[in-house]
């Protein structure tokens, strides 16, 4: 059937694209969003868009999505949260600051670049060069995202303990100004 031109066949194509489309671009526009919905990391309460490059996003097998600063902090909701399997992980592009898939992610570890919340910096990059690049100017070393996580673990008894003295200082000068 033609109606000015259309058939039927393509008014329903056209009709079930616009109902479809915000389910396709729903992922990339709430990427674009997870810092307005999740400003403050709920471990450490760093603002995540000053941590834009290393922020972690994950959505877990419940369609719950959290929001860290840092893999850290993502480690540490893992480990309290261990019947929940991650569905998603993305972190942000050290150098876009755009979220990208963490699991197929370029990781530095370590190098001379001032980390976040951790004594071992771990950077993520969409770029294999991009993360070569980096190696080459601040040290690291290239890994993949399961030996960046399992270092996350590990570090995680030092980095608790540094953050303890941190916060340990930083009260101490408080009392000492009051």
């Amino acid at each position: 059937m033609r109606r000015n031109g259309w058939t039927l066949m393509t008014l329903l194509c056209l009709a079930a694209a616009l109902v479809l489309s915000p389910l396709i671009d729903a992922p990339k526009a709430w990427a674009q969003d997870d810092i307005a919905a999740h400003k403050a990391c709920p471990y450490c309460g760093m603002d995540r868009h000053k941590f834009a490059h290393s922020r972690m996003l994950i959505t877990y097998d419940d369609g719950v999505d959290m929001g860290y600063c840092s893999m850290r902090c993502a480690a540490v909701d893992m480990s309290l949260n261990i019947d929940r399997a991650p569905k998603v992980i993305q972190v942000g592009d050290f150098n876009t600051k755009a979220l990208i898939d963490a699991e197929s992610a370029h990781w530095v570890l370590g190098g001379k670049k001032m980390r976040v919340m951790t004594k071992r910096a771990k950077w993520a990059f969409a770029e294999k060069a991009d993360a070569e690049a980096f190696i080459k100017a601040n040290g690291g070393e290239l890994v993949d995202f399961e030996t960046a996580m399992k270092a996350a673990y590990t570090d995680l008894y030092e980095d608790n303990r540094m953050i303890r003295e941190k916060r340990k200082m930083k009260r101490m000068k408080m009392k000492q100004k009051s």
